[in-house]
């Protein structure tokens, strides 16, 4: 027999499934079923993760073309059924799915590596938590003492009765790093084209179902800590965990929303009503500086696994900063954020309007933290989001455009979706099924050269960045980068960056258009056989030497040298098309 005796007893005293339930089921429990056997289930049914290709992240569900707030919803929901088990490397799939399904039945299970082994279990409902917590222990401490905080952050134990271990059964590790960059080059290199390249590299490098899931697990243990002082309160994901360009290791950045905890009636009943008699502050930045300071506190004092916490109250967006160690995140919990959240709405309709968007997104900023146009540490370098703006400018300039203008989806909007922050008009459309575009067909290959090009020769002394148009402008400024943030028309996202930067970014993007040219699209007919693929097309794109041509690095004693021929030939290319237009 396939199956030991102990999981066939089992599923016999569950009853029989049909054919079509077992397809169904997951992998994890899938397995367990011989093929000419009918599926038993275990003290509960299990429907786990779609499978993903062998070597190929699966890309995210967009082609559901859920709105923004009823995706973020249903995976917050699938969080507060979920725990987070701590488990022995051996850890067998089968027995720990078997234990567990003793308190309810499993709607999904995986597994990855970060400080330790660990399992993401999602339970079908919420109640099934409180099972899991009546049956757990307290740890033994023999010269300690242990915080009496209970979290859905669990170890897996055995006595002497019981063994994890799994022998030949070895579960599969789900990625939550971007692979290193050498291996992720060999990959490319192997490819046939291009456009074969940009696709390798979006599937890569974007964030798996299974990471969004435990992004959201992570916020939601986060809120069962504030909770003790906000029973009402959420905590969301906001940023590249959630707007559909976020890469394998991003940070996450948390919003800590206390609107729903507030309990402030929409207006005032007649007669006799009630008020909560609550401490008062001078401004809401102090507000939110005191909220943010008493639940850094409880998370350093009571969150396993959360070390160290730093409180940046005086930033402009007020934000307690710590490292989540069973995950691996680096994370940053902001409160009083809204027009963030409205950004990461915006970003998402975007990435889901066309297939090619977030690929070339990706592309673009693997490239950019590659030369080191972009950096995780603040300065006058060009941020993520400023370089995501410039990207989605371009596409919305393109003939026809691929994006629609930011007031384009606000005239798309209902009354439903009527968004007002801090004065601000933050509307845009819910309901991703009213935005049609005209058919544009041109190739992601096509759209990254072209993209190199737009901004190789872009005025950027006199001209600025308008999402809300879809148009350039006049710089209201005299900052060297001038982007206009969406919804808040006054501000200037890229304020930060210095003239240096912006030149970086302007000969990195001349080299790499001329570059491109010169690849034309396929793979190179003469190729060493044996050992490792030569770099060329995306792979050459990413090395280091391709920065150094450009000026960029490595010439304290060429700074008065003239631009390289191949910077001049591609001006003079960029030239004669301008004028031909």
């Amino acid at each position: 027999m396939r199956v030991s005796g102990l999981i066939m007893a089992a599923s016999m005293a569950a009853g029989r499934l049909s054919m079509r339930t077992q397809a169904r089921l997951p992998k994890c429990l899938r397995r367990l079923i011989p093929p000419s056997q009918p599926c038993r289930a275990a003290g509960g049914t299990v429907a786990t993760r779609p499978e993903a290709a062998k070597g190929v992240q699966r890309p995210d569900l967009q082609v559901v073309r859920k709105s923004f707030h009823a995706l973020q919803e249903e995976r917050r929901e699938r969080a507060e059924r979920s725990v987070l088990i701590s488990c022995s490397p051996k850890v067998s799939e089968k027995k720990l799915l078997k234990f567990l399904s003793q308190h309810g039945n499993v709607s999904n299970c995986f597994f990855y590596q970060s400080y330790g082994v660990y399992a993401v279990v999602e339970f079908a409902s919420k109640n099934s938590i409180v099972g899991l917590h009546e049956s757990t222990s307290l740890p033994s401490m023999h010269h300690e003492v242990s915080v009496p905080f209970k979290s859905r952050l669990l170890t897996l134990k055995t006595n002497g009765s019981a063994d994890q271990s799994g022998g030949s059964n070895s579960v599969e590790f789900h990625p939550q790093v971007a692979m290193p960059i050498n291996e992720l080059l060999q990959q490319l290199s192997a490819e046939e084209s291009v456009d074969q390249q940009l696709s390798r590299l979006t599937s890569a490098l974007q964030l798996t179902e299974e990471n969004v899931s435990l992004r959201f697990l992570v916020c939601s243990l986060v809120k069962d800590v504030a909770a003790a002082f906000f029973p009402k309160c959420t905590v969301h994901p906001f940023g590249s965990s959630v707007n559909g360009f976020g890469k394998l290791g991003c940070d996450l950045d948390m919003f800590l929303d206390l609107d729903a905890a507030s309990g402030n009636p929409k207006r005032k009943p007649s007669g006799f009503y009630l008020e909560y008699q609550m401490k008062r502050e001078a401004s809401e930045r102090a507000v939110t500086q005191s909220v943010l300071s008493v639940v850094a506190e409880s998370v350093e004092q009571f969150s396993p696994g959360c070390v160290g916490i730093q409180k940046i109250l005086n930033a402009r967006c007020p934000l307690v900063r710590f490292s989540h160690q069973p995950s691996g995140f680096q994370c940053d919990l902001t409160a009083n954020n809204r027009v963030a959240m409205k950004s990461s709405e915006l970003l998402y309709v975007f990435s889901s309007v066309d297939e090619r968007v977030r690929g070339l997104v990706l592309a673009v900023r693997y490239w950019a933290r590659v030369h080191g146009v972009t950096s995780s540490v603040a300065g006058a370098w060009i941020s993520n989001f400023s370089l995501t703006a410039l990207i989605l400018f371009f596409l919305q300039t393109r003939g026809p455009p691929i994006l629609p203008t930011v007031d384009q989806l606000r005239d798309l909007a209902d009354q439903s979706d009527q968004c007002c922050v801090e004065g601000n008009d933050c509307t845009i459309v819910s309901d991703l099924s009213r935005i049609r575009l005209q058919t544009n067909t041109e190739s992601l290959e096509r759209l990254l050269q072209e993209f190199f090009e737009f901004y190789a020769a872009f005025p950027f002394n006199h001209m600025s960045i308008n999402l809300r148009k879809g148009k350039e402008q006049n710089k209201p400024e005299s900052t060297p980068l001038h982007i206009q943030n969406p919804f808040e028309a006054t501000l200037n996202v890229s304020k930060n960056v210095n003239a240096a930067q912006l030149d970086r970014f302007v000969a990195l993007c001349r080299e790499s258009a001329w570059f491109l040219q010169q690849e034309a699209g396929s793979k190179p007919a003469t190729v060493p056989t044996g050992g490792s693929a030569q770099a060329w097309g995306l792979a050459a794109l990413f090395l280091p030497s391709l920065a150094q041509a450009a000026g960029v690095k490595g010439r304290r004693k060429k700074k008065r040298e003239p631009a390289s021929e191949r910077v001049k030939s591609l001006l003079q290319s960029i030239s004669t098309s301008h004028s031909s237009q």
